[in-house]
């Protein structure tokens, strides 16, 4: 059974059942970004829904990486919608401070791939911790260098749970990267076009247009800004 890090390194541990059915099924797949290999599990047959999937907006995220040459070291760093958790992983891996959040029943799929993923030396780097937006996002800190997001926009119920996290996590030199398949039927241009620029600066920095897919580089607007009716 895995034990999962509270927020803030408070040293508490929580027990999370690792599968919901006995037998998942588990495939591995290898990828390589930034010169390094990693080997990413998903498990079938647990109930993961979406978690379960590498989605290709993560795949593009970890190529914007490389090909900008990030370096995330010294950054303090929370993603969003693990999943798999190879975005949070290669964050680790480019030297950053990394929690990797998730729903509680994915929590156990992300230490696996973070085991597996990252050496014992730089493991102090990474943190796996359950975030629902908009509801217990109060217990994470304010004060994150970097925020990453693959493919969580996608659900419009959940967009004003995803603003209020991203409010919260966020100050004003915090960098936010988001990588978004923009969907028909579910607003996720609205999203990014209409509700973000309310409350941040939102900067398309990179396309891959046969899939439809963008990523964004997000700073928080000053409060003035925010608190301006002509702006």
């Amino acid at each position: 059974m895995t034990q999962v890090q509270h927020p803030e390194n408070s040293g508490n541990h929580v027990p999370i059942v690792e599968w919901l059915l006995p037998s998942p099924n588990i495939c591995e797949k290898k990828f390589e970004f930034c010169g390094h290999l990693l080997n990413i599990s998903r498990y079938f047959g647990g109930n993961l829904g979406f978690a379960a999937s590498i989605w290709e907006s993560a795949l593009v995220l970890c190529q914007y990486f490389e090909q900008e040459k990030i370096d995330f070291s010294g950054r303090k760093v929370i993603e969003l919608g693990s999943g798999t958790g190879i975005v949070g992983i290669l964050a680790v891996l480019l030297g950053g401070d990394v929690t990797m959040t998730d729903q509680e029943n994915a929590l156990s799929q992300i230490e696996h791939n973070v085991s597996t993923n990252i050496p014992s030396a730089s493991r102090h780097r990474s943190k796996v911790c359950a975030l629902s937006w908009g509801k217990d996002h109060m217990k994470f800190p304010t004060d994150y260098d970097v925020i990453l997001g693959s493919d969580i926009v996608y659900a419009s119920l959940a967009y004003p749970l995803l603003l209020k996290t991203l409010l919260h996590l966020s100050n004003e030199p915090t960098i936010i990267y988001l990588c978004s398949k923009l969907r028909e039927g579910n607003q996720s241009s609205r999203f990014h076009e209409k509700l973000l620029p309310q409350h941040f600066n939102c900067q398309l920095v990179h396309r891959v247009e046969d899939k439809d897919i963008n990523v964004y580089k997000i700073s928080k607007l000053s409060a003035t800004t925010r608190d301006d009716p002509l702006m």
